[in-house]
Order: structure tokens, then C-alpha cells, then sequence
């Protein structure tokens, strides 16, 4: 089985019924995760009921991408007390901020934690972070296994460097906020639809998949903008919705 499963699509909170940022990856029973913002966690269990991953990458410290990680840490930290370390990989500000909630435990404890943006092998995947404009350092994400190459921008602003992290990509997971007055900010940290698409064919990616929707958006309007930009098949992240790689 190898695919990818949408946990959360929402930017900054989420809707009724959704979550935030969130990624489950299965490739032949690696499971690893992309993110894990808001409401992601129950996601995640249902997902993967007995709570097993092998490995968590956390695009940035930004909570509505990375509040859950502090719940799965407690289920780690109470409930398999002595159980070896997750590798994690992210961005320092990522634990600095998470701390902050429970600064009487030690995350290092459930945690084994790797920089990025930076290049690592984990597990079946080498994975590329490269740092893309946002409010805080954030790690656009690539991961490569048997010639499938999964990415994903987390936030960020417009680039040269997202056709590099999409490159050729088999599915390319864009943020496209579409917040009110984004696109007229003298600098920019979050993309249009729009420009999702855009970089999408830059990338020369076969799909794009839409993410980190801004609440109260149409996203069928989303899917529609980036389609005049993107040839190619325009999903929009739905929680639940599951896409085959390779």
C-alpha cells in the first residue's frame, strides 16, 4: 500500500467537522506523518488505530501545523512509558514552542529529533527540506522513494524554489490560503490558488493537490483558479480522502 491520506486541510483553525495541516503517509507499512496541526490527532487514531508511526516531519512551528504532535507526545510519554524514540524532523522552533505548553516534561523523552530544513534518509524515503519564505522558518518538504516523489510546501510565500520542491513531483500538496488582501502584501508568506497552480506547472508535478484552505473559502472556486494556471489533475484536500502514489 503506498498513498497518502489527508488528516486536515484547514488553515489557521479549523472548520466544523475538519482539522488543520495533516498527513498520513503508508508506503508498504512505513508509516510516516506530514504535519500535525489542530484536530489532526483523532484523525490520525482513526486512521491508524493502535497509534503506531515510524516517523513525524513538522513543516513548521505554526500550531494549526504542529499543536497535535504535543498529544501524540503524551500518548508516547503515558501511555509506553520507556518505548523508543519517534524520529522526528522539523524546524528547532518546532519543540522550542511546544515546551512552552508542558515545560516540566522533557519532549526529547518521546522525541528524537532531526534539523530541517536540511537532507535526511527516513526510512524508505530520502527526504529534502528546503526552507521556503514564511513568518517563521518553515521546511517545504520532498520525499522520494522507488522514482515516486511526494511534496509539499507547508506555507509559504511565492518562490523560485517551489519548482525545485515539486519538481517532476507525482503529487505536489500546495498551500493555497486565498486570504483576503494576501496578494497585495508588500512581502508575501502565504500563495493564492492561483499561484498554486502556477508553480505546480513550473514544477512540471503530474497532480496538485490544494491545502490549508482559509475558513469559509470555496473550495471549489480554489480548484477552479488553478486549474487556468495547471493542466494537469487539481484535487482539493478533503478530510479522509486518500491518493495513491506512485
Amino acid at each position: 500500500m503506498r498513498q497518502v491520506t489527508v488528516l486536515g486541510s484547514c488553515g489557521a483553525f479549523p472548520e466544523p467537522g475538519r482539522a488543520c495541516s495533516g498527513f498520513a503517509v503508508d508506503w508498504d507499512g512505513y508509516r510516516l506523518l506530514l504535519d500535525l496541526g489542530y484536530a489532526t490527532l483523532p484523525r490520525l487514531l482513526a486512521h491508524w488505530p493502535d497509534g503506531a508511526v515510524d516517523a513525524v516531519v513538522v513543516t513548521h512551528e505554526h500550531p494549526d501545523h504542529c499543536i497535535d504532535l504535543h498529544g501524540l507526545f503524551r500518548m508516547r510519554f503515558y501511555g509506553d512509558p520507556g518505548g523508543p524514540r519517534l524520529p522526528l524532523y522539523c524546524p528547532p522552533g518546532v519543540l522550542d514552542r511546544l515546551s512552552g505548553l508542558e515545560p516540566d516534561v522533557d519532549l526529547h523523552a518521546v522525541f528524537d529529533a532531526h534539523p530541517l530544513p536540511g537532507g535526511h534518509q527516513v526510512g524508505p524515503f530520502a527526504l529534502t527540506g528546503l526552507s521556503l519564505p514564511h513568518y517563521v522558518l518553515n521546511a517545504g518538504i520532498r520525499l522520494e522513494a522507488d522514482g515516486v516523489v511526494l511534496a509539499y510546501t507547508g506555507d509559504t510565500g511565492p518562490t523560485p524554489a517551489l519548482a525545485e520542491l515539486g519538481r517532476d513531483a507525482d503529487l505536489f500538496i500546495v498551500e493555497a490560503t486565498d486570504r483576503d488582501g494576501e496578494a497585495d502584501r508588500p512581502t508575501r508568506n502565504l500563495l493564492t490558488s492561483t499561484e498554486a497552480g502556477h508553480w505546480a506547472r513550473r514544477s512540471c508535478a503530474r497532480r496538485l493537490m490544494l491545502t490549508h484552505f482559509w475558513p469559509g473559502n470555496d473550495r471549489a472556486a480554489s480548484v477552479a483558479a488553478a486549474r487556468k494556471e495547471f493542466g494537469g489533475e487539481v484535487l482539493a484536500a478533503e478530510e479522509g480522502l486518500i491518493v495513491p502514489l506512485g
